[in-house]
């Protein structure tokens, strides 16, 4: 079963990162000092969910790196562990 996660926290998260794309790292640590100096009024907890679902969603997006994007080298690579069809 997954992390279930308010609408509130999800919602934050998307305004931040559209806000600040750069900003954000895979980083839970660097992450929670970004998101307290950003937001205000949040508790402790609350931070710690919104820089939690900030370095999973920037970890997802980093591991779906599309084939296009990588040097040719590591495609060929890639390619030869692979049985010919």
């Amino acid at each position: 079963m997954g992390n279930v996660r308010t609408d509130q926290i999800k919602r934050t998260v998307k305004e931040l990162i559209r806000r600040f794309p750069n900003k954000f790292s895979n980083n839970f640590e660097e992450n929670k000092h970004l998101v307290s100096l950003l937001t205000q009024g949040t508790t402790i907890k609350i931070r710690n969910q919104i820089a939690g679902y900030i370095t999973r969603r920037l970890a997802g997006e980093e591991e779906e790196i599309p084939s296009e994007a990588l040097p040719q080298e590591q495609q060929q690579a890639a390619g030869e562990g692979q049985a010919p069809d």
